[in-house]
């Protein structure tokens, strides 16, 4: 399965879409007032990544298990302490109304954070690579 997310920012508008695989489809982010860039910060969907994949997971997980689910809220935070420096103390927490016993809610929740994706991704420190293309308008010089 390949995801892909891709910003389009001008000064004419500010489009957002996703792509699990060949399904595609565009979310309604806003623009910064100035225009210029996501109402939304990396930050923001950092965390909303995270609650998603939870939340989601957690739906995959119960119904694989046989459990029955009413509700799902899971909130992530982090701390950002500066410009360039990478988010610290990146925690969780999900609320699950489940006619189930308690203790198989607690195993699902424990369960479902060794799945999460996400979770594991971040947890891993998977490597993030640039890859620069040159940028639009622009010929290169053709000098070294």
């Amino acid at each position: 399965m390949e995801i892909s997310a891709i910003v389009r920012n001008s000064g004419t508008g500010f489009v957002v879409s996703v792509r699990t695989d060949s399904a595609s489809q565009n979310l309604a982010i806003p623009p910064k007032s100035s225009g210029q860039g996501s109402g939304v910060n990396g930050g923001e969907f950092l965390l909303l990544a995270l609650a998603t994949c939870y939340c989601n997971d957690l739906y995959r997980e119960a119904s694989r298990l046989g459990i029955s689910l009413a509700a799902v809220e899971v909130e992530a935070t982090a701390d950002f302490p500066g410009i360039g420096l990478a988010a610290t103390d990146i925690r969780y927490r999900a609320k699950v109304t489940s006619p189930a016993a308690a203790s198989a809610i607690a195993e699902l929740l424990r369960h479902t954070d060794a799945v999460a994706e996400v979770h594991n991704t971040v947890r891993a420190g998977v490597p993030v690579t640039l890859v620069a293309d040159t940028p639009a308008g622009k010929q290169g010089d053709g000098g070294t």
